[in-house]
């Protein structure tokens, strides 16, 4: 498997990971920001998504430079 290929891979089998904890330890939370979120205008979840595509194209470039 191609280098970069296995990096995408991990990354998103860590996001799976991630979130799952979050979900069996944590549930009843989870369930309250689900709520909290539907109402919540389209506009702050599309600045939201922005930040957080930002953040991490930066740190990805952060770590390929390191």
């Amino acid at each position: 498997m191609d280098g970069s290929l296995l990096y995408l891979t991990t990354a998103f089998a860590l996001i799976f990971v991630i979130e799952g904890l979050l979900y069996a330890i944590f549930p009843s939370h989870i369930q309250k920001m689900m709520e909290m979120a539907s109402q919540l205008p389209e506009k702050n979840f599309r600045s939201l998504g922005v930040l957080m595509l930002t953040t991490g194209v930066f740190i990805v470039w952060i770590l390929q430079k390191l």
